[in-house]
């Protein structure tokens, strides 16, 4: 049994046609299905649904052969190749971007000129630290899981770091993108183990992915 880990939104449905490419057909919809295992029409096949954050987890300790996960994901949460975890392939699916983002009449670049101490929330916490960082800006990071648009209209904080895609979101709460730390995309992550023990059919769909991944 082949089991592939993902979570329910933009991943799942834009990983589907790469399944398909694979000659692999889900046959429930997340979306209304309350099973957290799906069939597909293949018997040794199965998709498992879990949170996104929790896809490196699923695949690192075994819970999955293989998995979909964000590039965010797996900076975030320290998934950087060891401990089972193997990144064959960038999929260029659910692409986004990692920014940063404050309320329109904050004038941030005159903050981070003058070295002010930013407050700044989000659910990226080590990408945020680093960014940073390195840029010499002292921060203090606040946690939130998720809403992020609302610390900077709230006084919460002075600045958030999330994930943009059209901007729209920001754009209806008055806030302006004013970094762009990094672009994302999703990766297939693989069971180093599971890959040595069930070569040939986790290697075929590895070499399917990528072929449709090349057609993209």
């Amino acid at each position: 049994m082949i089991t592939l880990a993902l979570s329910k939104g933009r991943i799942f449905d834009e990983t589907l046609p790469l399944l398909k490419a694979a000659g692999i057909a889900v046959l429930e919809d997340p979306e209304t299905s309350r099973k957290l295992i799906l069939s597909t029409n293949l018997p040794d096949v199965r998709v498992v649904i879990v949170r996104a954050t929790d896809v490196p987890t699923y695949v690192q300790y075994g819970g999955a052969d293989l998995g979909v996960t964000g590039l965010d994901t797996l900076i975030e949460y320290g998934a950087d190749g060891g401990g089972g975890l193997y990144q064959p392939l960038d999929l260029k699916i659910a692409k986004c971007r990692v920014s940063v983002a404050v309320r329109a009449d904050f004038d941030y670049a005159s903050a981070v000129r003058q070295g002010a101490r930013l407050r700044v929330a989000t659910k990226y916490v080590n990408i945020a630290r680093e960014f940073f960082a390195a840029k010499g800006v002292h921060v203090d990071l606040i946690k939130l899981y998720g809403s992020m648009e609302l610390a900077p209209l709230t006084g919460l904080a002075d600045a958030i770091v999330d994930l943009v895609s059209t901007g729209g979101t920001l754009k209806a709460n008055h806030l302006l993108e004013v970094e762009r730390i990094m672009d994302i995309s999703s990766r297939l992550v693989v069971n180093q183990a599971a890959l040595k023990l069930k070569q040939e059919p986790i290697r075929r769909l590895i070499d399917a992915f990528a072929a449709a991944t090349a057609q993209r």
